[in-house]
């Protein structure tokens, strides 16, 4: 596989592009120190995996990618952050980004990588349900219930579910076909049964499922 990697730290994408550079599946065919770099290096080798740091200085990773899926929706771009935040999370995700790593864990990047060759999505390492956040609620992949939503009636789940897809409560009320309140009172259900705070964090523990 052929990558770019972006990284505003020199010192890291010196040791990405050596460290995998190494394998013998991956070529790094460049590297660039923020988004504007991105785009541009995109354009000019259409790699098979853009490894993007989401928080650059001047263009982050979030607007180049966002560029980057417009001009070429099959791109698979991947986030690489040196700390897991629950909203960037959704944000590239709902992008249309194929994943987010943590360059810490160099050792999970590789296989990491591989799995998005193969179709998959990776939340920090993991292959996770193939979810589409394109707004308008569609979905790929069989329909589970992680443990972690076993508590819920089918109702909230059937929410906590549409929440992940990155539905709005009026999308939301619309694709269930329920009122906009019961799908508040819906939410608040979640959220006191699960112990969270707010509906990123239901999002997030869906996709953790």
């Amino acid at each position: 596989m052929r990558l770019i990697v972006v990284d505003d730290d020199r010192l890291v994408v010196d040791s990405l592009k050596i460290i995998l550079g190494a394998q013998p599946q991956i070529e790094v065919v460049g590297t660039g120190a923020n988004g504007n770099d991105a785009v541009a290096l995109y354009a000019e080798h259409a790699p098979d995996i853009a490894l993007l740091d989401i928080q650059m200085p001047g263009r982050d990773g979030l607007s180049a990618a966002r560029e980057i899926l417009e001009r070429d929706p099959a791109a698979r771009v991947v986030f690489l952050t040196t700390f897991s935040d629950d909203e960037y999370i959704v944000s590239a995700l709902k992008l249309g980004a194929r994943g987010y790593l943590i360059k810490t864990d160099v050792a999970a990047i590789p296989p990491a990588l591989a799995q998005v060759m193969d179709g998959k999505r990776v939340l920090e390492g993991k292959a996770i349900e193939d979810v589409d956040f394109d707004g308008m609620g569609n979905k790929t992949g069989a329909p589970h219930r992680p443990t972690a939503f076993a508590g819920l009636t089918d109702r909230e789940f059937e929410v906590a579910e549409l929440i992940a897809r990155g539905l709005g409560n009026k999308e939301i009320a619309a694709t269930a076909y329920m009122g906009e309140g019961t799908v508040r009172n819906h939410i608040s259900s979640v959220l006191a049964k699960m112990g969270l705070r707010n509906r990123t964090q239901i999002a997030i523990a869906y996709l953790r499922g």
